[in-house]
């Protein structure tokens, strides 16, 4: 072998050998994990201020819970703030939120509205829904046990009479998911020592769109207006039947943050579809099932099957005929075997 050979093959042996060398210390660098103290939380200088533990939406009721106080930058302070020791926090509780603040955002006074204040009931409603009042007592108002902020189901029950014969009794579930804005004049369930105590209501006041405010208003002339307090558990239940029905659409290509707020405002809607009804025969055996009707019989008579006998008290107790004559738009009951 000649040395220009030999020469070459320890050149090439040298490079090989520094490569390998190089890649070694490279690939050892990366996988060693470095090791750093963990810095210590600063210190915040500055007061408490009043922050929103969770997102509090327009229309929200404040409650003891919705809020806390956090040390905050004293630079950053501004006069709309809650201060602690400087405000009465007892009197917030029981406001509506008029704008919308983030969860550990600062509250600010212009952000709450309080019982009396103008335009309080108006911020307590959501977009686009109406406030409806109805009258209660202790035997349609759950006994007290409903307060504000809770879910009520709104059953109608009433009386309607037939031609002959006892009257149809029937109860129906007219409204669902619909929620309490107040309790007479009072938007908190709690008192001043914070005890949720139930006693004899008045009035209720309504959380409802405008067709379903109409519809209550025509319910409380039909009949009697009750409550029926809704479990938490129920709203879930609620959305999963209307994401089955294919009432519920989220929009395509929507992040799972729009897709939540999407559910829960549908959760919390009111719903006046799908009305479920118990009549009398329901309960009992020997009431009816549904509204007596006088059966035609082509035209001009009709006829219509009563308990026999004669005449009572006016009417005809009896089977009738009722006979249209020439322009008269009244027919003429004649019991049947009179002349």
């Amino acid at each position: 072998m000649d040395a220009k050979k030999i020469v070459l093959l320890v050149i090439a042996l040298i490079v090989a050998g520094g490569t390998a060398f190089m890649a070694k210390t490279m690939f050892s660098q990366a996988g060693a994990p470095q090791v750093q103290a963990a810095a210590a939380p600063q210190k915040i200088d500055g007061p408490e201020v009043l922050v929103a533990t969770r997102a509090l939406p327009v229309g929200t009721i404040i409650e003891a819970d919705s809020f806390r106080f956090q040390p905050w930058p004293k630079e950053l302070i501004e006069n709309a703030y809650w201060l602690k020791g400087d405000d009465d926090m007892s009197s917030l509780t029981g406001t509506v939120v008029r704008s919308p603040v983030m969860a550990g955002q600062p509250i600010t006074k212009g952000a709450l509205v309080k019982p009396g204040d103008r335009g309080f009931l108006a911020a307590a409603l959501g977009p686009g829904m109406r406030a409806v009042t109805i009258p209660v007592s202790d035997k349609t108002g759950v006994a007290g046990f409903v307060f504000p902020g809770d879910r009520v189901d709104l059953v109608l029950t009433q009386s309607v009479a037939g031609d002959y014969g006892p009257s149809l009794r029937a109860s129906e579930t007219i409204i669902r998911n619909i929620r309490v804005l107040a309790i007479d004049q009072q938007t908190v369930s709690e008192d001043d020592e914070g005890n949720k105590k139930p006693r004899t209501r008045d009035t209720v006041t309504l959380e409802a769109t405008p067709r379903i405010a109409e519809k209550i208003a025509v319910a409380q002339t039909i009949g009697q207006l009750s409550l029926s307090l809704r479990s938490i558990a129920d709203n879930a239940a609620e959305l999963e039947r209307a994401i089955a029905s294919g009432e519920v659409k989220v929009p395509e290509g929507a992040d799972a943050k729009a897709e939540k707020t999407i559910l829960l405002q549908i959760a919390s809607r009111p719903v006046d579809n799908n009305p479920t009804f118990v009549t009398g025969a329901d309960v009992s055996r020997f009431q009816r099932r549904s509204v007596p009707q006088t059966m035609s019989m082509g035209g001009s008579r009709s006829s219509s099957a009563a308990p026999s006998g004669g005449v009572v008290g006016g009417q005809p107790s009896g089977p009738v005929v009722r006979i249209s004559r020439g322009s008269n738009k009244v027919p003429e009951v004649v019991p049947v075997g009179s002349k």
